[in-house]
């Protein structure tokens, strides 16, 4: 009888599991807590049906618990980095410093949140791979979160070489910032000469976009300048080195070779 209960038991927690589940996502839960809360109630209902069991064999709860007591204070030591990471997933979703759907940066590791499960945050990276990371780490380390803010400031650094006419790469810049509609009037953009580098002028151009817009953005700028700069005349540089050879001392030096 005491396998019968077992493996039933075992099945109507699989049912009430599932129905509490359903429950959650029809009242509109945050999808954060859904798999978290599911988890718990699944793990409380498994722990009583086994103890059910158990208690069908006969054996004595009072004595069961008191070791059961005894025997969790061992594990409990032994797996202290997994109830940190417990601890951490109730501190993530107490807190909530990001939510299923924000895209962070996190323990070396960026990509969007798929699942905040008991012990660990499961990330879907750009590329398509899933990383999990364990809950602990991520809520006692630093995290960023790209997700919060509606808007974003883009920045690039574009240089021009020496002799260019600046006001006229400004003006440039100006004119392609503006044919942008993505592109915020407020904040209002900002381009100055950041500065005069070792083999170029450098500018730096700062600009305000909806989060949604930001590589679109980005990447877009990028190709225009590289266009628009060789049209205009304006020379994009890339690091180089002049070497002055001594022909004295080079023709002393074949004279000793000889």
């Amino acid at each position: 009888y005491a396998l019968l209960v077992l493996v039933i038991g075992l099945w109507i927690v699989k049912i009430i599991t599932g129905s509490v589940r359903k429950m959650m996502l029809k009242s509109n839960m945050d999808d954060s807590l859904v798999p978290f809360l599911s988890s718990i109630v699944n793990t409380i209902l498994k722990i009583m049906v086994v103890i059910s069991a158990l208690g069908m064999l006969g054996i004595e709860m009072t004595s069961f618990i008191a070791i059961l007591g005894a025997a969790g204070l061992a594990v409990g030591m032994a797996l202290s980095g997994t109830l940190q990471n417990f601890a951490g997933g109730v501190m993530i979703l107490i807190f909530k410093p990001f939510k299923v759907g924000d895209f962070i940066d996190a323990q070396g590791h960026m990509g969007v949140v798929k699942e905040i499960q008991i012990f660990n945050t499961i990330l879907n990276t750009p590329d398509n791979k899933i990383i999990i990371i364990p809950n602990g780490g991520l809520s006692t380390g630093s995290m960023t979160n790209f997700s919060t803010m509606d808007t974003r400031r883009v920045d690039w650094t574009i240089g021009i070489a020496y002799g260019d006419d600046v006001d006229k790469a400004e003006q440039v810049l100006g004119k392609l910032i503006a044919g942008d509609k993505r592109i915020m009037k407020d904040p209002e953009p900002f381009i100055a000469v950041s500065e005069l580098a070792d083999s170029s002028v450098n500018l730096v151009v700062r600009v305000w976009v909806n989060a949604a817009d930001y590589w679109g953005v980005y990447f877009d700028m990028n190709k225009k300048v590289y266009q628009t700069f060789d049209k205009e005349g304006l020379n994009i540089p890339f690091p180089q080195m002049d070497i002055h050879l001594d022909k004295q001392n080079q023709i002393s030096w074949k004279k000793q070779k000889i």
